[in-house]
């Protein structure tokens, strides 16, 4: 009797005319548009003083990148075995949570810098012979124009033409190393707020004979953190509060989601602090929004500890990256 009310209730217009209903899409809607005027401000591509390498390479010295590219495709295929587990369990329903959105976006982050590795393996091995060739090349076509067999201008057409060769590859690492870095930040906040929601605000309140706490359950809830952990420590990846704005994006985005799925009658919230209601919305969501900076900025912490504690462990073995490599930037 009670979900009939709520679902009559969530059909209506007067539900979402609530004054807590206004005051919870202006908690989320006015940081989503501060991130997006101050991403057109930024404008595209990286700043700083970022390499590709630093995305494929690892940041202990004697660790060939092919290991770095074999642990990424590890993880990527460990998060798909336990999410498919998942699903074959629950259902597509669990998609409804917070939860599967962190944990596929992680396992795209992984497949994404799987296929950066295998790229940056390839120059790895490749760049002497490449520069090789370049060489060879430049030197044989000056041979030719001294000669005379070959017109000046024709050895201009050459080189354009091998410009124009290497441009739209060029523009392609572009475009994967800005989306690489772009979901490898979201997913820092991201595992941060729902391994941290979960173990910490969740589980306490949820004992009872309709929840229990499985294997599975607790490595969806700990094993994208453990792995995206592991990843830092042992990659060059660069990790800014930059990266806040695209966290706070996608967590307005699945709220949003949340919205449209009650608009078209859905009655159950996933989580109860979602739920519009109570006259106490207004606080959980302004919580909600706030807890995003001391979950990123937690990772935050744990990349600066990465640094200085293991430069100071293993000051010959491991790599410090430049500090201005720290303050590389990505934007859409």
């Amino acid at each position: 009797m009670e979900n009939s009310k709520t679902s009559e209730s969530t059909m209506s217009v007067e539900y979402w005319l609530r004054w807590q209903v206004l005051v919870c899409a202006l908690i989320f809607i006015l940081p989503t548009a501060i991130a997006v005027v101050h991403l057109r401000k930024r404008g595209g591509g990286v700043r700083g003083t970022l390499k590709p390498a630093d995305l494929w390479d690892p940041c202990w010295r004697n660790l060939h990148p092919r290991w770095l590219l074999f642990y990424r495709a590890f993880a990527f295929i460990a998060m798909a075995f336990f999410l498919y587990q998942t699903v074959a369990a629950f259902g597509f329903f669990v998609f409804f949570f917070y939860t599967q959105w962190s944990f596929a976006l992680v396992m795209v982050y992984f497949a994404l810098a799987t296929i950066v590795s295998i790229r940056g393996c390839r120059i790895h091995g490749s760049k002497p012979t490449q520069n090789g060739e370049s060489d060879k090349f430049l030197n044989k076509n000056s041979e030719e124009i001294n000669h005379g067999t070959t017109s000046p201008s024709k050895g201009k057409e050459k080189k354009l033409e091998l410009h124009r060769n290497q441009t739209p590859i060029i523009e392609q690492l572009r475009f994967l190393d800005n989306l690489l870095l772009i979901v490898y930040q979201t997913c820092a906040g991201a595992v941060m707020l729902t391994d941290l929601v979960f173990w910490c605000l969740l589980l306490p309140f949820m004992t009872g004979d309709n929840f229990k706490l499985t294997l599975l359950i607790g490595c969806m809830h700990s094993v994208n953190a453990v792995f995206l952990i592991i990843e830092s420590a042992l990659s060059r990846m660069p990790f800014t509060w930059f990266g806040l704005i695209y966290f706070v994006m996608w967590s307005c985005a699945y709220v949003v989601f949340q919205w449209v799925l009650h608009a078209c009658c859905f009655t159950w919230w996933p989580y109860p602090f979602l739920d519009l209601s109570t006259p106490w919305a207004p606080l959980w969501y302004l919580a909600l929004a706030l807890v995003h900076i001391p979950c990123y900025g937690l990772y935050m912490l744990l990349m600066k500890a990465k640094y200085t504690a293991l430069s100071g462990m293993f000051p010959h073995a491991f790599t410090v990256s430049p500090p201005n490599n720290q303050g590389n930037e990505a934007t859409s």
